[in-house]
């Protein structure tokens, strides 16, 4: 839907440090989501539309500038052993949109480059990116939870197990793939929901590519704004998932933002419970990092 998107010119070059997904984020390549998830912290801020920048080159000339400048070789981390990563998908779902964008003109740039790499996370499978072989540059982190939720909070999403057996075919065509397990909801029967989902991670991940594919865990945020506008679009069953005030409590971001997370004490001990079952069922996949 064209009369959806606008296209614009990035202004900002501002290349932000992560830490967690990648080392960092790239200026934004596109702002907003056709999809419509009901937790994503995008329509917070834009509840419609979608802006796609039009000066690829111009950005990848920004993220050039920037790897310049970094210390190399560099410093094995948990995003990488040799390779500083970048996140171009941080405000948009880029591999849904990759339609819109130049994307062989940014995955030929990081499968090029002797010091960096791309990655992005995805709740889409989208095979036209298996006709480009990215040797490896360019990393897919498919968002995985429990089908049961996924049908109410990812409406249209590719479904869960499309994205785990895409994992395979994604791997085979040059592209290094992890799993974002994200975001993890706390809910009556989460338990026995994620331990099926982890079990058909290890039934169709093939065992040959195991050691390689890593996953990322991130808890749920929620923010009272998307909270009261989910409530006026009706989205009662949705939010009765996502709001849980009882369980939660108000934390500010690094950004600034005011949000509402799972309370401290309780969120520890809920991910202490995730690693021990991930554990149990997925013991040849590390973890990168969970928060």
């Amino acid at each position: 839907n064209r009369s959806y998107m606008k296209l614009i010119e990035r202004k900002s070059m501002l290349i932000r440090p992560s830490g967690r997904s990648s080392d960092y984020i790239t200026p934004s390549f596109g702002f907003g989501c056709e999809y419509k998830c009901s937790y994503c912290y995008m329509r917070r801020h834009r509840p419609y539309g979608l802006e796609i920048a039009t000066n690829t080159q111009e950005i990848i000339e920004a993220i050039e500038r920037h790897s310049n400048d970094l210390i190399w070789p560099k410093i094995p981390n948990q995003t990488h052993n040799k390779y500083y990563t970048y996140d171009f998908s941080c405000n948009e779902d880029y591999v849904k949109h990759a339609r819109h964008h130049n994307w062989r003109e940014l995955f030929t740039y990081f499968k090029n480059s002797d010091k960096i790499m791309g990655t992005a996370a995805t709740k889409y499978v989208n095979e036209e990116l298996l006709s480009f072989n990215p040797n490896k540059k360019v990393r897919i982190r498919f968002s995985l939870m429990p089908q049961v939720l996924a049908d109410k909070l990812e409406p249209g999403t590719s479904k869960i197990i499309d994205r785990i057996k895409a994992v395979n075919k994604f791997y085979d065509a040059g592209y290094d793939v992890h799993l974002n397990y994200s975001p993890v909801i706390i809910y009556d029967n989460a338990r026995e929901d994620y331990k099926h989902l982890f079990k058909l991670v290890d039934k169709h991940v093939r065992d040959e590519i195991k050691q390689d594919v890593k996953c990322e865990v991130i808890f749920l945020t929620h923010n009272t704004k998307m909270h009261d506008y989910n409530v006026e679009q009706g989205k009662l069953e949705q939010e009765s998932l996502l709001w849980r005030p009882k369980l939660q409590e108000t934390k500010v971001s690094s950004y600034g933002s005011v949000n509402i997370r799972y309370q401290y004490e309780f969120k520890r001990k809920s991910i202490d419970r995730f690693k021990k079952l991930h554990h149990t069922t997925l013991p040849w996949q590390e973890i990168r990092y969970i928060f």
